[in-house]
């Protein structure tokens, strides 16, 4: 789970994990009151020495605390990016914005994926099986069990289908070929 924000490219596959989805929220505010703190004091130290070698004692130094507070951004983002991502307690923030990434990735192509769907294709019907088990995890980890309920039907009746058609039902990993394949099924004319 110890990936760099920029290893999980769509020729690389993306499986999904077992979470504890308490665990999961401890790590991922932890993650986040650090990355806040370091900002903080660094948007702090920079605007205090652009105050203090550039600044006017008792003048308007605004400028100097914006351009403080967008260094802090930018050095944020990029210890983010560098440092931090290889850090143990960035795993749990990393792999959810993976998995959001690889949902968006499905959902981009979703007109598609349903255009497969109904013509039975396999890739397209595992890939829609990959995309409701991501979603409900992102719904369990993130705590929002109402939405996961109003899936319910759809993830069910999918199920059934690909049990009908003989096809795994567990698809715990997004193959990027599978997007690729769903690309070329026309959507319906509205």
């Amino acid at each position: 789970m110890r990936k760099s924000l920029s290893s999980n490219k769509t020729t690389e596959p993306f499986k999904l994990a077992e979470i504890d989805p308490e665990v999961y929220r401890q790590k991922t505010r932890k993650a986040s009151w650090i990355i806040i703190t370091v900002f903080v004091s660094l948007a702090m130290l920079y605007s205090s020495l652009l105050v203090m070698f550039f600044g006017e004692p008792g003048g308007d130094n605004v400028r100097y605390n914006i351009t403080g507070v967008l260094a802090g951004v930018a050095v944020t983002a990029i210890l983010v990016r560098t440092l931090f991502s290889k850090q143990a307690w960035m795993a749990e923030s990393l792999y959810s914005w993976q998995l959001k990434r690889s949902l968006m990735s499905v959902t981009n192509v979703m007109h598609h994926v349903k255009a497969g769907v109904a013509e039975q294709n396999p890739d397209a019907m595992k890939l829609l099986r990959f995309y409701h088990l991501g979603l409900s995890q992102m719904h369990k980890i993130d705590g929002n069990t109402g939405e996961t309920s109003e899936l319910a039907y759809e993830v069910s009746a999918h199920k059934a289908k690909m049990e009908e058609l003989g096809l795994p039902t567990d698809q715990p990993t997004l193959n990027p070929v599978w997007l690729e394949t769903v690309k070329t099924f026309k959507a319906p004319k509205k």
